[in-house]
C-alpha cells in the first residue's frame, strides 16, 4: 500500500547564523522535529568554524545559502527571496519553533488577508520562562481591529516572528544599514507604512534559548540603531532631539558615545534612505512609545 506524502507545509523557516556550529545543530534537530515537517534554510554568513561542513554531514535535508561575508540581518531576506512559500518563520541558531506554531500561524495568515507579520509569545531557557516581552506586547496601546487577529504591535523579537513572505519583501525586509541589534522596529513601521497588519499572537509560541551571560558591544549597537531608526523614518525634530539626548548622555556613558559615533558614521546613508512615516503610522509609534514610557 502506498503512503501519502503530506502536503508540504507553506511556512518555511529561515536561520541567519555565523560560526556558532553546535548552538545551531541543536536547534535544527528540534526544528526538523516538528510536525509540520517545514522546508529549512540556514543563511550562512560567511561562517570560518565547521558549520557548513556540519551542514553538509548532518543535515542533508537542510538548504545552505552559503553568502559570501557577513550580511547580519539582511541575511533573513536573502533566505526568505530564496524560499517559495507563502509564509515565512525566522529563527535564530538559539531559537526553534513550538510543534503547531508554525501550523497556528499559517492558518492566521490565511484567515486574515491584511496580517503581514505575527509576533509570537516567546519563551527563554530550559525552564520556558515568559520573556518579558510578551508582557509589553499584549499589553500594546494600539489594541484591535476587527481585520486583524491579537493585538496590534510596533514591535516583536525577530527569532519569534513569521512573516507573509510578499509583505515581508514588498517592505524590504530588515534594513541593510541596521546589521543586527534591535533590527525589528524598523520593519514593523515599514510593514505598517504599506498597510499590512503587525500582531501579537500568542498562540504562536517560540523557545529561545539565548547563551548566557552579557553580549559585548549589543547596548551600543541598539542604542544606535533606534537612533538611526529615528533618522531614517521619524520626524526630523523627533530625529534631532533624540541625537541631542545622546550627545548629552556621551560626556560620561561609554556605551552613548559608541551609539553616537555608530551613527554618526552611517548618517549619511541614513538620510539618502530617509522616507518618513506616512501620518496614522508616525501617530502609531508615538503611542506606542509613550505607553512603554
Amino acid at each position: 500500500m502506498t503512503i501519502p506524502h503530506p502536503d508540504p507545509s507553506p511556512v518555511g523557516i529561515v536561520i541567519a547564523t555565523r560560526n556558532r556550529s553546535a548552538a545551531l545543530a541543536h536547534a535544527l534537530r528540534r526544528l526538523l522535529a516538528l510536525p509540520e515537517r517545514p522546508e529549512i534554510l540556514v543563511a550562512d554568513n560567511a561562517s570560518t568554524d565547521d558549520t557548513r561542513a556540519v551542514l553538509a554531514r548532518d543535515f542533508p535535508r537542510v538548504r545552505v545559502l552559503a553568502l559570501p561575508f557577513n550580511h547580519g540581518a539582511l541575511a533573513r531576506t536573502y533566505g526568505a527571496r530564496a524560499l517559495n512559500t507563502p509564509y515565512v518563520a525566522f529563527s535564530d541558531d538559539d531559537s526553534w519553533w513550538a510543534p503547531g506554531a508554525l501550523g497556528t500561524a499559517a492558518r492566521l495568515f490565511a484567515d486574515h488577508p491584511r496580517l503581514g507579520l505575527v509576533a509570537a509569545r516567546t519563551l527563554v531557557g530550559p525552564t520556558a520562562d515568559p520573556d518579558p516581552l510578551n508582557e509589553v506586547l499584549a499589553d500594546s496601546p494600539l489594541g484591535r481591529v476587527p481585520d486583524l487577529p491579537g493585538t496590534q504591535v510596533l514591535g516583536f523579537l525577530a527569532c519569534a516572528s513569521v512573516v507573509r513572505r510578499r509583505a515581508y519583501l514588498d517592505a524590504g525586509g530588515f534594513h541593510r544599514l541596521l546589521f543586527f541589534g534591535g533590527e525589528e522596529t524598523l520593519l514593523a513601521y515599514d510593514l505598517a507604512a504599506r498597510g499590512w497588519g503587525v500582531s501579537h499572537c500568542p498562540d504562536v509560541v517560540a523557545h529561545h534559548h539565548p547563551a548566557p551571560g552579557p553580549r559585548t558591544g549589543r547596548p551600543a549597537v541598539q542604542r544606535r540603531n533606534e537612533l538611526l531608526t529615528a533618522w531614517l523614518r521619524r520626524p526630523l525634530p523627533y530625529a534631532l532631539a533624540r541625537t541631542r539626548a545622546l550627545a548629552a548622555e556621551a560626556r560620561h556613558d561609554d556605551h552613548a558615545r559608541r551609539a553616537l559615533r555608530g551613527t554618526l558614521a552611517r548618517l549619511p546613508a541614513a538620510l539618502r534612505a530617509r522616507r518618513p512615516l506616512p501620518p496614522q503610522v508616525e501617530r502609531a509609534a508615538r503611542l506606542a512609545e509613550g505607553a512603554a514610557a
